[in-house]
């Protein structure tokens, strides 16, 4: 228990001739109904609309409302050489029959909730530089006082307050209707946040700015200690002021500055949030999931646990002040981030109410706490780890584990994880892990050994994307359950010393071969191609997994699933693949071998919850973390209490961001963010009559 008792668009920059050019163009109202009023649902980050109208009768006889591209075609046609991005995260927000989301390149737009047509646009103002780089959220916020009623939204460097009716700034809010948010320290242009800013009463907090790593010439691939702190921040959303602030890295008198050692609080950096916030307005308290580190794989230069890193915090949300805070990673090597949202939810254990924030990690483990006082709902301890034999590098001796509630995703590798489709395959599997350091959770990363027959580094499950992320975690207010979505897939934790200008001392991100081509692309509908581009010879700076050498993954399936959870008695119930993989049913290695119904999708999923349904998505390679579906996807709906699937609705590309439910005159919708390159992105609306 850790308690506190103890620039590609210069068109940005230009102003539309005419006011009228944003004008609303369909005036289509939508009844009142059943709202969405956040990126995740509501504060509490439940991912749940109480709406029944889709139910297993009917769910399979679900079909297109409407189509609206991630970016508006009125935008498109004005200003040609705009590139909107295929990676549409956003989660519409509806409020009154209208939808508000941040498109693909991240200005926020308003479309009727029955009929998808546009109402207005956000007008792209007068910008600098820093302000043409932003990039799409995955959600925007609503605040409303009397008549006056407003959008909030993140785009780049800035916070924006919008007229909800009109989409005109508010002038009165920071310099015309925009607020700098940026890091006057950092030499960067454009962040690349990407969490919702969370509104709690007259509040505005945002989750700290990314792509700020300093540089001295090597870039930001990994290779330098230097970073910049993504520090918590709250602003009034009537005039923009800054309120208060949280480090995330703390400074001189402040609680934690012992967990750095060597004076690493001067230098480090990253630990922002970017996966989501959620908040209990009774109490007044927001919980905050905080990321890992800057260069997480190798921490010689930082001793020490490194708070706040890999922690859940609850802060005050009128003062910022700490409340309690819990590190679910001591000292992280693996980029084991907190990335997933914390869900509020409120459990019977042993015929009492808990008041619980349940927080998942890229780890695959739930830790459920009281969110009042942090005290764990279910017993975590402090379990012996292994240690690191790298040069320099101090392992944490231990690390916090959840004892009740099994872990959601495979973790370290053992032989029993190996494909085993058929015996053949299962001892190619073994040769290649063999080339491997492997254990447990938490084997520390290794150095490559270049002598024959010397190991490779390190193989560990999950990852550096994690089996948690983002997209994980929805709770079920009427029954209890909570549904965690992951994805497995290995890493190669193969640390190289470098030499300078790098000033870290050892990386996994090294110069494998500057001239290496590109790998060869998959057949359509894998979902095991690595689509982020080539960096000194690895996919998004890093290495790929092993694969066996018929190209089949080196794990067995399934490669994504959802595992439910009842949290009230502590138990998992069942466990499903989510999706398929039609390139590895065509592989010539599993010719005569007789598949499971589902492999599951390695992508990141979010899943949508009702009254009666679970609904998961395949999700689209344009993600990024090297997975996702390349062609044909599909929306399924599950049995909530079996995980069976009850139906399978196809969609034109695989969903970018998480799904969403509402009721606008009188009939229930489901809307999905999809995108691929062939498709380009948009928002899919679904209906049953």
């Amino acid at each position: 228990m850790q308690i506190l008792k103890r620039a590609k668009s210069p068109i940005l920059a230009v102003l539309l001739s005419t006011a009228s050019f944003f004008a609303a163009r369909v005036a289509v109202a939508a009844e009142d109904g059943a709202a969405w009023t956040g990126y995740g649902g509501n504060k509490g980050f439940q991912r749940y609309a109480p709406l029944q109208q889709i139910d297993a009768k009917n769910v399979a006889q679900l079909h297109v409302a409407w189509r609206r591209a991630g970016l508006d075609p009125v935008l498109q046609e004005k200003f040609l050489d705009l590139v909107p991005s295929n990676y549409l995260k956003s989660t519409p927000t509806l409020v009154n029959g209208v939808l508000y989301g941040s498109n693909a390149i991240g200005l926020v737009e308003a479309f009727d909730a029955v009929t998808g047509a546009t109402k207005w646009i956000q007008k792209p103002l007068p910008v600098t530089l820093k302000e043409a780089s932003g990039q799409g959220m995955r959600g925007v916020e609503y605040w409303r006082s009397g008549n006056d009623e407003r959008v909030i939204s993140l785009r780049g460097d800035f916070i924006y307050a919008l007229n909800a009716k009109t989409g005109e700034a508010i002038k009165d809010f920071g310099d015309d209707g925009k607020v700098y948010i940026g890091i006057p320290t950092s030499d960067h242009f454009g962040s690349r946040q990407t969490s919702a800013p969370l509104v709690v009463g007259d509040i505005i907090i945002i989750g700290g700015t990314g792509g700020n790593t300093q540089g001295n010439g090597t870039g930001d691939l990994g290779l330098n200690k230097e970073a910049v702190p993504e520090d918590i921040r709250a602003y009034d959303v009537r005039n923009g002021r800054q309120l208060w602030t949280f480090h995330v890295l703390p400074r001189e008198g402040e609680r934690g500055l012992e967990t750095w050692g060597k004076e690493s609080w001067r230098f480090s950096g990253d630990m922002g949030n970017w996966g989501g916030m959620s908040a209990d307005e009774e109490l007044g308290y927001v919980y905050i999931p905080l990321s890992a580190p800057n260069m997480a794989y190798y921490g010689g230069h930082r001793p020490g646990d490194n708070l706040y890193a890999n922690s859940i915090v609850a802060l005050d949300a009128h003062t910022g002040k700490l409340v309690w805070h819990f590190q679910m990673v001591h000292h992280d090597l693996w980029d084991y981030d907190t990335a997933s949202p914390p869900v509020l939810a409120d459990v019977k254990i042993n015929g009492k109410t808990v008041k619980a924030v349940i927080q998942a990690n890229k780890v695959g483990y739930l830790y459920v706490f009281d969110r009042k006082t942090g005290e764990p709902v279910w017993p975590i301890e402090e379990k012996d780890v292994p240690q690191s034999t790298v040069p320099g590098e101090v392992t944490s001796r231990t690390q916090p584990i959840p004892t009740k509630l099994p872990p959601f995703d495979i973790q370290g590798i053992k032989e029993s994880d190996l494909m085993d489709f058929t015996p053949a395959l299962h001892e190619e599997a073994k040769k290649v892990a063999d080339q491997y350091v492997t254990g447990g959770v938490f084997t520390p990363p290794s150095v490559i050994d270049p002598a024959e027959g010397g190991k490779k580094g390190t193989l560990s499950a999950p990852g550096v994307w994690g089996s948690g992320n983002w997209n994980t975690g929805a709770f079920d207010p009427d029954t209890g359950f909570y549904y965690a979505v992951s994805r497995t897939e290995p890493t190669v934790y193969g640390l190289t010393k470098l030499k300078p200008p790098a000033t870290l001392d050892y990386s996994i991100v090294a110069a494998v071969n500057p001239n290496a081509p590109p790998p060869t692309p998959p057949a359509a509908g894998s979902t095991f191609a690595p689509p982020p581009p080539m960096i000194n010879g690895m996919r998004g700076g890093l290495p790929l997994p092993p694969t066996l050498p018929s190209g089949l993954p080196l794990l067995k399936p399934p490669y994504g699933r959802v595992t439910a959870y009842d949290i009230g008695k502590g138990e998992r119930k069942w466990v499903a693949p989510n999706g398929d993989d039609p390139a590895i049913r065509a592989n010539p290695a599993l010719k005569d071998v007789k598949l499971p119904p589902l492999l599951g999708n390695s992508g990141r999923a979010a899943p949508l919850l009702t009254k009666t349904l679970l609904f998961l998505a395949d999700a689209s390679d344009a993600v990024i973390g090297r997975a996702g579906i390349h062609a044909d996807a599909k929306l399924r709906a599950y049995d909530k209490a079996t995980g069976k699937v009850v139906a399978e609705i196809p969609l034109p590309a695989g969903a970018t961001g998480a799904p969403m439910s509402y009721e606008a005159n009188g009939k229930q919708y489901i809307v999905v963010p999809v995108g691929n390159a062939a498709y380009g992105s948009g928002w899919v609306a679904f209906t049953v009559n």
